[in-house]
């Protein structure tokens, strides 16, 4: 059986504001491109399919999208469960469509694949419990049982770990209990079957970048790695960005990582997905395949100045990518700079001075009286960034003073515009 692992499509997120969607519908379109050039039998999608609860209808779209591909009209398995970002209600709402072909969506811990739910000719699920499944696939003639543990909160696990003041004990007791549920399951493992399991959990020793949000404060929800199970021909993971093997795990383990890079910590990263060939009774072969979708993400440091920066724009240097720029500068990095830099390169998204010597004093108290709100907030701007407030942030400025009714009345000299910046 060849299995096809992904997770972390957060579908629908943005990168300071800017739409990634057709981003990452090429990146679906790569994932179905792989998984019919490799002849793939069963896709394992291991939570965050969205990015939010309510994601938007073009990121719904592009995943019932992907699934229909990646289906094949009945032909491949796809298991896909909830992450932490991910409603559970709304991941599962298609399962009366989607579960006639063999697609099996699991929003919660616990939850139970309908039996028999495959066409008969291409994919069929011949048993199922809570938290596990057997599902046949006739081309390759094997069949999986598959651990499902969707995103496993306190609340979703039904424990009251809260009551628990130390961190060190509430995570050792978070990580027994995901151990124990594992180990139960782990008794559906037969040896004339693959065993796999599907899971979105933060193992520790994870490699993680600052794309991921924290699943719980402090980081009490981990889980040892010893908690994964014994037998497993492949665990296959989701929540961390970073494409890794869990060292430490008693079975082959994989995050799969994100597809993108959603954060400039991930600068320079590769992105992949993994490839697992496996049959009864032998271990898996383990392949990774590096993905090439969607635009990257590059820091720029100009410890030069301006004048730097504006020639590798005009190289055309990383003219592809979404790039983070830090100036180092001793002076003020003008509208008409910043125009410049975005026109020659559209990706530049933050540009960020860092100043050598600091030649732009505060303006006075005293010199602020017969200044009009907007002067001041542009001089506050200009000493705090070392840059010039470009007229849509100003505005925006001026939208929420006017609406916020802040303004100082007529008369009033400049005392209420002195405690608005101050």
């Amino acid at each position: 059986m060849r299995i096809l692992h992904t997770s972390d499509w957060h579908l629908g997120r943005s990168l300071e504001n800017i739409n990634r969607i057709a981003e990452q519908r090429e990146f679906v379109d790569q994932l179905c491109g792989i998984a019919k050039e490799e002849r793939v039998d069963l896709v394992l999608i291991a939570g965050d399919v969205y990015d939010n609860y309510n994601p938007s209808a073009a990121a719904e779209e592009l995943f019932y999208y992907a699934l229909d591909r990646l289906n094949n009209g009945g032909e491949r398995a796809v298991v896909a469960i909830a992450g932490n970002h991910d409603n559970p209600e709304r991941l599962c709402a298609s399962n009366p469509l989607a579960s006639k072909n063999g697609i099996i969506l699991l929003g919660y811990p616990a939850s139970r694949a309908a039996v028999d739910s495959g066409t008969g000719a291409g994919v069929v699920v011949a048993d199922s419990g809570p938290g596990w499944l057997e599902v046949g696939v006739s081309r390759c003639g094997q069949s999986a049982v598959i651990l499902t543990l969707p995103y496993p909160s306190e609340a979703r696990l039904e424990q009251l770990l809260t009551r628990e003041v130390d961190e060190a004990k509430l995570q050792r007791a978070y990580s027994e209990r995901v151990a124990a549920i594992i180990a139960g399951l782990s008794s559906r493992y037969r040896k004339d079957t693959v065993n796999l399991m599907v899971s979105h959990i933060f193992v520790n020793g994870g490699k993680q970048s600052d794309s991921e949000r924290v699943l719980q404060v402090g980081g009490a929800l981990t889980v040892e790695p010893e908690a994964l199970p014994r037998g497993a021909h492949f665990a296959a993971l989701g929540h961390l960005h970073r494409p890794q093997q869990v060292k430490a795990s008693p079975c082959p383990a994989y995050y799969a990582g994100s597809p993108l890079a959603y954060s400039f910590s991930e600068s320079g990263y590769a992105k992949a997905l993994y490839i697992i060939d496996a049959v009864p009774g032998k271990p898996a072969n383990v392949r990774e395949i590096y993905l090439s979708c969607g635009k990257p993400l590059k820091r720029w440091v100009a410890l030069n100045g301006i004048e730097e920066a504006l020639s590798w724009a005009s190289e055309g240097r990383d003219s592809n990518a979404w790039i983070d720029l830090e100036v180092h500068t001793d002076r003020v990095i003008t509208m008409e700079q910043q125009r410049t830099l975005r026109k020659l390169n559209t990706g530049i998204l933050n540009i960020r001075p860092v100043i050598r010597e600091q030649d732009c004093p505060m303006p006075l108290v005293e010199s602020r009286e017969t200044k009009s709100i907007d002067r001041l907030f542009r001089e506050y701007f200009l000493y705090k960034t070392k840059t010039e407030i470009s007229e849509e942030l100003m505005n925006t400025f001026l939208e929420v003073m006017n609406d916020s009714g802040d303004f100082p009345d007529e008369g009033d000299g400049g005392d209420g515009c002195e405690t608005q910046v101050s």
